[in-house]
This record gives C-alpha cells, sequence and structure tokens, in this order.
C-alpha cells in the first residue's frame, strides 16, 4: 500500500495520521520519526491526546507501539520531530525529568522491584510523587493488593505484578498515563475494573494512552482508538467505529 492509499483511510477524508481532538491537546507529537537498530520503526507519527481522554493504540505486533510511547516519556528521543505536553517542548527532556511534570509510564517489560515487599514497593513509590495514604489503600483494594502486602514482588503471580505497576502509576495521578501492554496477565473482571480506574482518571482531566492487544475488552472504555501499522498511523476514529472500518479489518483483524 502506498503512503497515498494509506492517508485515504482515516475517516472523514482527513489525513490518517493526524488525530487532533478539539481543544489544547495534553499530550500532542508531531512528525515524530525515530530508528532502532538502523531500522526505520516510527515514520511520522503525529498524535494529539486531548484532557480527559482514553486513546488506545492499537495494531500488529512490530508496529511500533512500544517505540512510539518510549518516545512520549522520554526514554528514546526521536530522530526527528517534537513531543510536547501542555504546548511546552520536551523532546529533549529525560523520563524523570517529564514524570516530575505529570507523565506517568507503565512499561511493557516488567519494573517492580522484586527484592521488596508490595508494602515497600508502593511506599518508595510513593515518596516519589507525594501520593495521599487514602490514594493508596483504595487502589490497593480495587486492585486487590490490600491482602498481599508483606509479600515480596518478587514472590507475586506474573498478572499481580502488573496491578501492582498500574497502582504505582495511578497514585501518582499523572496529567498522562501511558501505558504498554498494561492488561498483560489480568482476568477479564480485573480488566474491567483497571478501565474504570482509567475512566475515573480521565474524569479527573488526565489523559491515559495505551496499548493492548485485547481489542473487545479495551475498546468499551476508550473513547478514541488508533491502528498503528509499520511505523504509520493509518486510521483515527471513534472507538465504537474502529472494528468495522475497512482498514482494521484488511490490516490488523485479517
Amino acid at each position: 500500500m502506498t503512503e497515498t492509499d494509506d492517508d485515504t483511510l482515516a475517516e472523514g477524508g482527513r489525513p490518517s495520521s493526524a488525530l487532533f481532538p478539539e481543544g489544547e491537546p495534553l499530550l500532542r507529537c508531531v512528525g515524530v520519526t525515530a530508528q532502532l537498530g538502523g531500522n526505520q520503526i516510527l515514520r511520522g507519527i503525529d498524535l494529539a491526546v486531548a484532557p480527559g481522554s482514553v486513546l488506545g493504540v492499537l495494531g500488529p505486533s512490530g508496529a511500533g507501539k512500544s517505540t512510539l510511547f518510549r518516545c512520549l516519556v522520554g526514554e528514546l528521543k526521536p530522530q526527528r520531530g517534537r513531543v510536547l505536553l501542555q504546548g511546552r517542548d520536551v523532546t529533549q527532556l529525560p523520563l524523570w525529568v517529564r514524570a516530575r511534570l505529570g507523565v506517568g509510564y507503565v512499561p511493557q517489560t516488567p519494573s517492580v522491584l522484586l527484592d521488596l515487599t508490595v508494602e515497600r514497593n508502593v511506599q518508595t513509590f510513593a515518596k516519589l510523587v507525594d501520593a495521599s495514604r487514602t490514594d493508596q489503600q483504595r487502589l490497593l483494594e480495587n486492585l486487590e493488593l490490600a491482602q498481599r502486602l508483606h509479600v515480596l514482588a518478587g514472590e507475586l503471580s506474573g498478572g499481580e505484578r502488573r496491578r501492582l505497576e498500574l497502582l504505582r502509576a495511578l497514585i501518582s495521578q499523572p496529567k498522562v498515563l501511558i501505558c504498554d501492554e498494561p492488561l498483560t496477565g489480568l482476568d477479564p473482571p480485573m480488566v474491567a475494573r483497571v478501565g474504570s480506574l482509567f475512566t475515573e482518571l480521565a474524569g479527573r482531566g488526565s489523559s491515559i494512552v495505551f496499548a493492548d492487544h485485547r481489542i473487545a475488552e479495551v475498546l468499551p472504555f476508550c473513547e478514541e482508538a488508533v491502528l498503528l501499522v509499520d511505523g504509520r498511523i493509518l486510521l483515527s476514529s471513534r472507538a465504537a467505529d474502529f472494528v468495522g472500518h475497512p482498514a482494521v479489518q484488511q490490516r490488523y483483524l485479517a
């Protein structure tokens, strides 16, 4: 498929590489291009995320989702293009500085401190973000970790570790939360519960951007979805219209 053909796939005839909600975007990337190991991974990504929205970034394995997220949070600098947070150019700022500016991150790779208990994992992170004890306790209960406080993180199941990573990200109440495959290892009831927590965070004006392969379970709590294929955004649409779009059927679900 040519680049011209790609551009025809977006709704309403607008360029497929642009998702610009009404109002000032909370997070935006413009023309982001990135390479890894000499391979072109991202090819001019334009994306904008409005305050209070939940955006799903979907696409096949190898599409560039993780690389895009690493550029958004400051773990990887793009070759070209810009990343803006509330209109401020943060392209050259590292991950820890963006975190202080309100960018939360749940990476695809495990990040819990395995030699610490669940409680110490939470306390260590909470000190960094000055989280309230009330929110900690509520999230511990919602994510079913309240009874696991004294268990070493290294002894948790994969799903429990993922819930701990989500808890640490959520207690900071970030302006923007970037999650790469956040639902890995979670059963359907917990997926629904995490979706409710995302919706709650968005209701406070934050933005959530996440990638996951479980389309049927994640689209219900997304407002918007984009289809990323071969480092390009081929489609941006309302989540309710995503699965039925020909581009999704041809390039993702076929």
